[in-house]
């Protein structure tokens, strides 16, 4: 897949985005060394946790202070969530009914809708300087679905685009989904693929606001769970070969001596 050069300002009427201040031209400073990224693996980690994990990077990569784009792999422990729209209306069962399931639901800035993370759910999330490597954000978008195609195809699955939703289906069921959200030029949140995760909780809502809607998983399709760090490492081969990303290791523990101290 070829990404264009050209940047286009973000398309409101791509649910998946959600941008403040695209163009970063009151940040001078700010560089790229050439392909260089890093990649860190952070296992299962609470959403909220990495939701700020994710902005301080972003102010780090704004500030100068990491010259670098970081991308990030995580599984999440069972959570909804909702985009900057909201869509607490696309939940199908009582609040008394989440409080006993013991799932929180949080409203954060990506585009989209409502969607569930839970163990053997891939997310990964990409803090790029796509204003510095002139990537569009619809070449961006549709950069996300297309690693997430050929994963699923190096890993037996067969699944297509459907002009209803941005993500990955398989026929009519969706197995991927994309929500985004740029600060500046900077992207954060991501992509999540389903590869073992439980699909019942998808069940509770209408995923991404869409009616008559099923979820899907590599495992369903399948009939058979995957090694997860297999498919992540298939995944993070896509990052580096469509968005042209030389990835480098990034232990999780040094995740913070990337950033100023005390932020």
């Amino acid at each position: 897949m070829t990404i264009t050069t050209k940047i286009k300002k973000p398309a409101h009427a791509d649910s998946s985005v959600e941008a403040e201040g695209f163009f970063a031209t009151d940040h001078p400073q700010r560089t790229t060394d050439n392909n260089f990224c890093y990649a860190a693996n952070l296992g299962l980690r609470d959403y909220k946790d990495v939701w700020q994990l994710q902005q301080n990077l972003v102010t780090a990569r704004i500030d100068g202070t990491i010259s670098a784009d970081i991308l990030l792999f995580v599984e999440h422990p069972p959570v909804f969530t909702l985009g900057r729209r909201g869509g607490r209306q696309h939940l199908l069962v009582s609040e008394a009914f989440l409080k006993t399931s013991g799932i929180p639901v949080v409203h954060v800035e990506r585009g989209g809708n409502i969607t569930y993370h839970g163990p053997g759910q891939l997310v990964a999330y990409p803090i790029i300087d796509l204003e510095t490597r002139r990537i569009g954000v619809v070449d961006f978008v549709q950069a996300l679905e297309e690693i997430m195609l050929r994963t699923a195809a190096d890993h037996g699955v067969a699944a297509g685009r459907n002009p209803v939703n941005r993500g990955i289906w398989v026929g009519g069921n969706k197995m991927g989904s994309i929500g985004i959200a740029l600060r500046k030029g900077i992207s954060f949140h991501g992509l999540a693929l389903n590869v073992n995760v439980d699909l019942t909780p998808f069940s509770w809502i209408q995923p991404c606001g869409l009616e008559g809607v099923a979820m899907t998983s590599m495992k369903q399709e399948l009939g058979r769970q995957l090694p997860l760090a297999d498919v992540c490492r298939t995944l993070e081969h896509y990052f580096a070969s469509i968005v042209e990303l030389d990835l480098k290791p990034l232990a999780p523990e040094e995740l913070q001596q990337q950033l100023k101290p005390g932020i």
